[in-house]
């Protein structure tokens, strides 16, 4: 069954790849991969150092032309981005609201808005180059957010950030999915997290290695193989603790804390 079909027809799919192979000097980046993504669902892409991930979400953005296949986007597919890697220029100074004012028509209560969203509603007014790595990554989500998206694209969105704060911002990244009702398609080398946050895991190593339900990947060989762990490792991580952690990851007290409740971690 191809991956649109198990959707339901390409009426049922926001952005899906066909046969996409991407070759450069010679070499194949990615070798014949089939993906789709339909709406409210939330995809993981796994995989080695090297599998081709963030090319293949390139190509699912346009950003990038296969060699040969194709990639489909539903027309007036709205999709919000944050990118693996964001370099800052500590010589062009500029404040979090100026930053998502940029490139958008959003006024400043709707990007007031988009930072309340994301925990992040006391940082419009500083620089952007002295954020934190879990504050940087919750700004990025919230200018992905002002293009109200039907589709959020995530290369690894907690790049940068403390174990606390990933936690964090992987139950942020489901609680804004479901209130948008948006799909989502991640790429993420924290396992223990994806198992617990995603419908569907896809393994990828420039060709589709194996895909399914979170558990069913979680016991496959491959899997195992070439991330170079055993199904133990791939636990379904949880915790529970009685302290709050601030935007930073950092534990703070209660009332110092800026991020809007959303119930107990579990």
């Amino acid at each position: 069954m191809s991956a649109e079909a198990r959707l339901g027809g390409i009426g049922q799919t926001l952005v899906a790849a066909r046969g996409v192979t991407v070759v450069r000097d010679g070499k194949r980046v990615l070798d014949q991969v089939d993906l789709a993504i339909g709406p409210g669902e939330r995809l993981t892409i796994i995989g080695p150092n090297g599998a081709g991930k963030t090319t293949l979400l390139r190509v699912l953005l346009g950003l990038v032309r296969p060699s040969s296949g194709t990639a489909i986007r539903r027309p007036g597919l709205r999709i919000g981005y944050l990118p693996q890697e964001f370099p800052l220029d500590p010589a062009l100074p500029l404040t979090v609201d100026r930053f998502l004012a940029l490139g958008t028509r959003a006024a400043g209560e709707r990007r007031q808005q988009s930072l309340v969203e994301v925990g992040a509603a006391g940082l419009a007014g500083r620089a952007l180059d002295r954020l934190s790595g879990g504050e940087l990554r919750r700004v990025l989500l919230a200018r992905a957010l002002l293009r109200e998206p039907d589709l959020l694209v995530l290369d690894e969105p907690v790049q940068g950030v403390d174990l606390s704060g990933q936690l964090d911002l992987y139950r942020l990244i489901g609680r804004i999915a479901d209130e948008l009702r948006c799909g989502v398609v991640m790429v993420s080398h924290d396992l223990h997290f994806v198992m617990a946050a995603t419908d569907r895991v896809v393994c990828l190593n420039r060709h589709v290695c194996c895909e399914g339900q979170p558990e069913s990947v979680r016991d496959h060989p491959e899997v195992r193989a070439l991330l170079g762990v055993s199904a133990p490792d791939l636990a379904v991580y949880t915790h529970d603790h009685d302290h709050v952690h601030g935007l930073s990851g950092r534990i703070v007290p209660p009332e110092d804390d800026t991020r809007p409740s959303h119930g107990p971690h579990g």
